[in-house]
């Protein structure tokens, strides 16, 4: 049996040794990602990082440089009890983290408008600005329960657990959920978006290099958060155009009823795709009514700017079972096709 020393030195050794396994599942995409937006803002972290070692390093140095000089051994050590004051050292003391600061907030202030979310690209990548005139790809995004729709306007289709897009082309995209809040998140393309129901959210980013990436939500949404995964390919100009056609090709539609079906919550989803989709989804997912019981919720803060109907607006109200529960919800007054200014409902619908 080994002795207690030994048996304490054999555990510190095995604990050092197996320390850096778990960094092994470490991905290092975050610092190293493969779109312009993303590796700004990593260059952002190792800009913070730089600054604020240059004070960290110093201050280790010298403490221990401290610690061996004025050790109880050291004899030759000058001694000066009374010392109390130094006003080159309090000067370097107080002077360089002011500086460090004011750099650190610099570069924040600065890349907080240079890298804002809602702002359109204006350059491809470091080298290659943005050729005037050119349109970004649009996408819209919806985070459902548990799992992501993509929706291409421009192409009139729809996948789920699945996003394409076409390589060095500017993208635009447009976040939504349908019940709770969300996050979109594609570590090698930009940083992560919230989504929330009733209300939309915006990314502009661009992919430079082909690949197959992963995205997922970043904000814990219910039992089913992990599994709520999906793949981002970025693919080249001729591949996008082949995997377009292929979703044409597919034969399904995402009307209002196959949405509803779609929304209800759902575990490991495989990747679906639509070759056509109902031109105003998105609209009616943003503004909470799909179901065309409902009122818009356009509508209903129209109704509330011009003052609201007061207590002749609870005969506009409906309940309908939902997950177990009673939900009411207004349905009186308009619908989604009042959308584009069709008249409004004058009639009560019954629950």
């Amino acid at each position: 049996m080994l002795p207690a020393s030994r048996s304490f030195q054999f555990l510190r050794q095995s604990l050092l040794l197996t320390a850096p396994l778990p960094l092994t599942a470490c991905s290092t995409i975050v610092m190293k990602p493969f779109g312009d937006i993303a590796q700004q803002q990593s260059q952002l972290i190792i800009t913070a990082m730089v600054l604020m070692l240059l004070i960290v390093v110093p201050v280790i140095v010298l403490t221990l440089w401290f610690a061996w000089r004025y050790r109880s051994a050291n004899k030759d050590a000058i001694y000066t009890p009374q010392w109390d004051h130094s006003t080159r050292l309090e000067l370097l003391i107080w002077g360089a983290p002011l500086l460090i600061i004011i750099a650190l907030g610099a570069v924040t202030w600065i890349s907080t408008h240079k890298l804002d979310p809602y702002r359109p690209l204006e350059r491809i990548d470091a080298k290659r600005p943005l050729v005037a005139g050119v349109k970004p790809f649009v996408v819209e995004v919806v985070a459902l329960d548990w799992k992501w729709l993509f929706v291409y306007p421009e192409l009139g289709i729809a996948t789920v657990n699945e996003l394409a897009a076409p390589v060095d082309r500017p993208i635009e995209f447009k976040i939504t959920a349908s019940t709770v809040m969300n996050s979109f998140y594609i570590p090698a393309l930009a940083g992560q978006i919230y989504a929330m129901p009733g209300m939309q959210t915006k990314l502009h980013a661009v992919i430079n290099t082909a690949g197959v990436y992963d995205g997922f939500s970043a904000n814990y949404s219910g039992r089913g958060f992990s599994h709520m995964r999906f793949k981002f390919l970025g693919l080249s100009p001729s591949d996008f155009e082949k995997w377009v056609q292929s979703n044409k090709g597919a034969g399904n539609s995402l009307g209002r009823t196959d949405y509803l079906k779609l929304e209800q919550p759902s575990e490991k989803e495989p990747v679906r795709r639509y070759a056509a989709v109902d031109a105003g989804l998105y609209e009616a997912i943003l503004n909470r009514c799909v179901d065309s019981s409902k009122m818009c919720m356009g509508q209903m803060m129209a109704i509330d700017a011009a003052g609201g109907l007061g207590k002749g607006g609870i005969d506009g109200l409906s309940a309908r079972p939902w997950r177990d529960t009673q939900r009411t919800y207004v349905a009186a007054l308009c619908t989604p096709n009042n959308l584009s200014g069709g008249p409004l409902l004058a009639t009560r619908p019954q629950p």
